[in-house]
């Protein structure tokens, strides 16, 4: 368990905070880029980091993410025009650029410099990876943007969404790296082989015509040993468990500085899928999914399956905010519950999501009672907690110089049990972090 202050430290990200400030040296995920599908089109309210911003593309296509309120007397930018190269102000005129400088100032005279002297907050942005990402940290220490796969393969390659929770953001990512989990809360009761691919199916866990030996072997070991690995960029979680002969599955998932974390299924020729995490305030956050195949493009009833929630991805609305969720309690059937699935929940990403937001807003660490499977969660929290402590005395997280380092995968191998997981990864991926970035021309 967790001490209050030290509960405290690791969930609240607002400005001024040790999280926060780590969070601030990072890339992050602000938008998808197909919310600001058009040039000069209105401007889009978000909110990260506690802080309330508008995001616009200008004439250019470039993108701006800047804070909302004019510093001429305060009007909200939201009702202004996007229009020639910026946003100007409906109150008075005023207009800014996407890196926050007034471009025209009809109130002062022609000739007057007044102009130079105001500036709005900006952030700095890219496009990348079907992703609009933000910069909110000093600018004299912005890194590189993550090298992760999804963005290195090729567009028809991958599939974004994102999806909103209720909940802080820490105990969404401590759900994804708790892989013990799966053993419970995603498993169905079908004892018939055909019928419990159905279920699956059905509630998005599996593909029906994959075999199901390894969920036949998640559910009949519930006690996986977990092993840890450090690396550059962040973390290799592992967990072993038994199958029907002497051999041990593995299932391994990858945590990536700051809020980045991979399923641990893919077999080689699957889908790889990962998570980014993105806090809104304290209490909420925005869930960015993808999905990537380094061999192929998607097909396109590949994307209608991500579409109608699949996976880490889930069946949202025109908000993005999932169907099934807090609100209407996820619409859980009790009667499947009984007798099909172990929640009654459909979806992957909305089993997860139940529990998750059931532990509170902020879930209370200090009455929690750890237990052997949840090493990665305390291996996490040291590894986040510990960047943030020496953050505030001084020292740059490691993770945000090691762009080229994130390229890594995760996913499932069955290997001899003499093996470390050092061994199965190298067996698997050809080296011990999963490193594929040599793959990309990004060095060895």
């Amino acid at each position: 368990m967790l001490s209050q202050a030290d509960n405290e430290f690791l969930t609240r990200s607002g400005l001024g905070t040790p999280m926060g400030d780590l969070l601030r040296r990072f890339w992050m995920p602000a938008l998808l880029c197909e919310e600001l599908p058009e040039r000069d089109g209105p401007p889009r309210k978000i909110k990260l980091l506690g802080e309330d911003l508008l995001a616009f593309r200008d004439s250019e296509g470039r993108v701006g993410i800047v804070e909302p309120h004019c510093p001429h007397r305060g009007a909200n930018l939201f009702f202004g025009r996007n229009e020639e190269c910026g946003l100007r102000c409906a109150y008075h005129g005023w207009k800014f650029d996407v890196e926050g400088r007034c471009v025209d100032l009809p109130t002062s005279p022609p000739e007057s410099s007044y102009k130079e002297t105001i500036r709005l907050l900006a952030y700095p942005t890219r496009e990348w990876a079907d992703m609009i990402w933000v910069y909110m940290g000093p600018r004299e220490h912005m890194p590189e943007l993550p090298r992760l796969e999804v963005g290195l393969v090729p567009a028809g390659h991958r599939y974004v969404s994102k999806k909103w929770q209720d909940c802080n953001w820490v105990q969404s990512v401590e759900g994804a790296l708790d892989t013990s989990h799966f053993s419970f809360l995603h498993i169905t009761l079908a004892r018939d082989g055909a019928a419990a691919r159905a279920a699956m199916a059905k509630a998005a866990i599996a593909d029906q015509n994959k075999p199901d030996d390894r969920i036949r072997w998640v559910q009949n070991d519930p006690r996986p040993k977990f092993t840890v690995l450090g690396h550059d960029a962040g973390l290799v979680i592992g967990g072993a468990r038994r199958t029907d002969g002497p051999d041990l599955y593995w299932r391994i998932s990858q945590f990536l500085m700051p809020n980045h974390a991979y399923t641990p299924t893919a077999f080689p020729g699957e889908i790889n899928y990962g998570q980014a995490w993105v806090p809104v305030d304290d209490s909420s956050c925005w869930i960015y999914t993808y999905s990537w195949h380094p061999d192929r493009a998607f097909t396109n009833a590949e994307r209608a399956r991500f579409d109608g929630g699949f996976n880490v991805h889930a069946e949202v609305d025109e908000r993005y905010v999932p169907l099934r969720n807090l609100r209407n309690d996820y619409l859980i059937d009790r009667d499947v519950q009984k007798t099909q699935t172990f929640t009654g929940i459909v979806g992957v990403s909305e089993q997860d999501a139940a529990i998750q937001d059931s532990q509170g807003p902020i879930q209370d660490r200090t009455k929690e009672h750890l237990g052997p499977t949840d090493l990665g969660i305390v291996e996490f929290r040291k590894l986040l907690m510990g960047a943030a402590r020496a953050l505030g005395d001084g020292k740059e997280a490691r993770a945000a110089k090691s762009a080229s380092r994130y390229a890594v995968r995760s996913g499932g191998w069955v290997a001899a049990p003499q093996k470390d997981l050092a061994a199965v990864m190298t067996e698997r991926f050809g080296h011990p972090h999963g490193y594929v970035g040599k793959q990309y021309g990004l060095g060895e």
